[in-house]
């Protein structure tokens, strides 16, 4: 008997729910964002697979999306409670399957830990037991370790079932750009190709130093295991704790003065607080992120100088970091997170929820 990482990621699980509850929709492209209004600011949650081969994905402008959209696309508003309810029952289904053990990552997603000879019958008895119990499909990638078991997912959708581990990895990931790790985003990737660093092998053989010198002690030996597909084996069900919260908002008209900045810096910042206050938790670091228009976002924070429940001393960090922003250039985005003090034995990963998108 073997021990093994599966990855569970429910196939486009915003356009899915939404299929499901309205059956004539199936086929067509749908696009979830916002209000559900093409001409509104917002971004794109979700794209079902139909809508995607025109090129709409995730975090794209809706009105992008609009522009890329056929005839026949259909625009929806986000409805998190209907998200949460499907997330939540799919989760339950898993938690009840015999000999695995749950840890959840995401409304859409979650490892699960089994000893077994056949991970792949594993794999589709989840699959199987979701399907029945919620009418929704997913995918699942099969592993050695987290890092290969949810690279795995991506070759395996949709609904379909990948094994990826140190026998097939460089096979299988050597000749990718590093861009399709878990972990390596855009700008990683640039820094990864300024010392001559392209691919998944490139980034196995590179020296460690290196990247050490690049991205610090801790992310660079990361960065250099990721070329390898090294990752942990152990799936934790103990129940995940926020780290922080968040709150932000699009505006659909930019704002342009000092005053209405500092007043949504202000709603946002209780707003966030306040979600921390619900956990009884202090706040011990409150960040602030900027979409300057037309479009360059920034983002920075502060450590206030003691923990504290007081709303007024969050709020007064969330305005104090407002009066560093340029105040001659107009904001379409505000967002404000508070960082709460962790408790004894909580999970250190970053997972925070961002609510009050438009």
């Amino acid at each position: 008997m073997t021990d093994w990482v599966l990855h569970v990621d429910m196939d486009q699980f915003i356009a899915a729910v939404e299929v499901l509850r309205r059956p004539e929709l199936e086929g067509l492209p749908v696009i979830v964002g916002g209000r559900g209004d093409p001409t509104e600011r917002a971004v794109v949650s979700t794209a079902s697979y139909e809508a995607r081969r025109f090129g709409i994905g995730s975090g794209m402008p809706l009105k992008i999306a609009a522009r890329k959209a056929p005839e026949n696309a259909v625009f929806l508003p986000v409805d998190h409670e209907a998200y949460e309810a499907a997330s939540s029952e799919v989760m339950s289904t898993l938690r009840a399957m015999p000999g695995v053990v749950l840890e959840v990552i995401g409304w859409d997603e979650c490892f699960l830990g089994a000893t077994t000879d056949d991970p792949e019958q594993t794999a589709r008895s989840a699959q199987n037991a979701v399907l029945e119990s919620t009418a929704l499909h997913c995918s699942v990638g099969i592993g050695d370790n987290k890092v290969r078991a949810k690279i795995a997912t991506e070759f395996g959708k949709p609904r379909g079932v990948f094994r990826l581990t140190a026998e097939n990895w460089f096979e299988v990931m050597g000749d990718r750009p590093t861009r399709d790790l878990w972990g390596v985003g855009p700008k990683v990737q640039k820094r990864l190709a300024a010392h001559g660093i392209a691919t998944v092998r490139e980034l196995a053989d590179a020296d460690e130093q290196t990247l050490v010198a690049e991205f610090g002690p801790r992310m660079g030996v990361w960065y250099h295991g990721l070329g390898s597909g090294l990752g942990p084996t152990v799936v934790d069900s103990t129940p995940w704790v926020a780290r922080s919260h968040s709150r932000e908002t699009t505006y659909q008209q930019n704002l342009t003065t000092a005053v209405e900045v500092e007043a949504a810096l202000t709603d946002l910042a209780r707003q966030a607080f306040d979600d921390c206050a619900a956990e009884g938790r202090p706040v011990v670091r409150v960040h602030l992120k900027v979409r300057y228009a037309p479009f360059e976002t920034k983002t920075f924070g502060r450590k206030l100088p003691e923990p504290t429940t007081d709303r007024a001393a969050v709020v007064a960090a969330a305005l104090a970091l407002g009066a560093t922003l340029d105040q001659d250039r107009e904001v379409r985005l505000l967002g404000v997170r508070a960082e709460m003090t962790m408790p004894a034995g909580g999970d250190s990963i970053e997972r925070t929820p961002v609510r009050g998108r438009i």
